[in-house]
């Protein structure tokens, strides 16, 4: 039965994904947030599903299996659920047709190697604030698309030099973090810069966030690199650019 191609439930209190789902078969966005949702019932009937999301329920790792049946799924947003460290619970895969992927505001304290799959070639906006990340893996290379990471609100420290290997990324936003420099005289041995060189002269950077991290504007300004990322900065036009929006990045947050 085709009732309809997109539907909202949210704010209805619900503790099961619906199983009028099933009957839905042409939805093609669906939102769910703003329930009690523990079970994804019949999502994974909804072939033709493009939009998805289900943020402020109470969903597991191991409740998101359904999720890889999506196989037409190009936004997910699984915000403020309890999604927790996959050695813990099991995280599954997912449609590699994604192109946007949130899942703030959980309790991931490593990245799914699920997301930085090389399959998800197609992913381009991966929101991870707001979780308990210390660290991110080296595989985050294998999201060649990626142009926007939002790392804010984590315990990140450093970043491996292979996220320059993310060419079309433009945005990095690691607000309020632990990145620190000691001292501005790097070595990779015995003080390694926490941002590398790679991902100023090697990616597409042209917005940075480091608000609340304990770095001052000097200290960045003397991270190798960095001066690639100003000069490509000034030839980028500040109008009709993200809306028209654009961070002021002389200091990138930083004072």
């Amino acid at each position: 039965m085709h009732l309809s191609t997109g539907c909202s439930f949210s704010s209805y209190h619900l503790t099961i994904a619906t199983n009028t789902l099933d009957r839905l078969t042409s939805l093609r966005t669906l939102d769910l947030s703003k329930n009690k949702i523990s079970s994804l019932g019949k999502v994974s009937q909804l072939k033709e599903l493009k939009s998805f999301n289900c943020d402020e329920n109470v969903l597991t790792s191991s409740e998101l299996a359904p999720l890889s049946n999506l196989t037409k799924l190009q936004s997910l947003s699984l915000g403020k659920n309890r999604l927790e460290n996959p050695s813990n619970q099991a995280f599954p895969s997912l449609p590699p047709t994604i192109k946007q992927l949130k899942i703030y505001g959980n309790s991931l304290s490593s990245i799914p190697k699920q997301i930085c799959d090389p399959k998800m070639k197609l992913l381009e906006k991966l929101d991870l604030s707001f979780n308990n990340l210390a660290a991110v893996p080296i595989e985050i290379c294998n999201l060649s698309a990626l142009t926007d990471l939002n790392l804010d609100n984590n315990v990140i420290v450093s970043l491996p030099k292979e996220v320059g290997l993310l060419k079309k990324l433009k945005t990095l936003s690691l607000r309020n973090n632990y990145i620190q420099v000691k001292s501005t005289n790097f070595s990779d041995s015995s003080n390694p810069q926490p941002i590398p060189a790679s991902v100023f002269e090697d990616t597409l950077l042209i917005d940075l966030n480091l608000h609340g991290n304990k770095l001052s504007s000097t200290q960045l300004n003397e991270f190798e690199g960095f001066n690639a990322f100003l000069e490509r900065r000034k030839k980028v036009k500040t109008k009709n650019l993200y809306g028209g929006a654009m961070t002021d990045m002389g200091v990138c947050g930083l004072t």
